[in-house]
């Protein structure tokens, strides 16, 4: 087992419509260009998981989202080579704006049971079973 040299801390959301379903965006670019994912990104130095969030989601979707908004839902590990991720996983039914994939090659609403058939990168997997509890 290799040891572990840092935590990669990801902030993402689990925009939830009206009707219940869930927002996810196709990656573009990189080694997981194609796959489906919760939209956010990488927390920076100084930055909360929260504030992070209302960061990456104005940047990918070009939408407003309050801090207070955000409630923390869940998180998974997955190791990464010499380093972990720490993906921390909230869930968001309000916002301003209309998603638009401005960072993404495409945004689908899907209900929480059809994220199973989705190609998805490994540590939003375990994430799919609480939403569809809470939807």
């Amino acid at each position: 087992m290799e040891p572990c040299f840092g935590l990669l801390l990801v902030s993402a959301a689990a925009l939830i419509d009206a009707d219940g379903r869930v927002l996810v965006q196709q990656r573009s670019q990189g080694a997981l260009a194609g796959l489906w994912e919760f939209p956010g990104g990488k927390i920076e130095p100084g930055e909360t998981p929260a504030g992070a969030l209302v960061r990456e989601l104005h940047e990918e979707l070009g939408i407003d989202v309050e801090a207070a908004c955000l409630a923390p839902a869940a998180f998974a590990s997955e190791p990464l080579g010499a380093r972990h991720l720490l993906l921390l996983l909230h869930v968001c039914r309000k916002w301003q704006g209309i998603p638009q994939p401005l960072e993404a090659s495409a945004l689908r609403w899907v209900r929480p049971v059809e994220l199973h058939a989705l190609d998805m990168p490994a540590p939003d997997r375990p994430l799919i079973g609480l939403l569809e509890a809470l939807v």
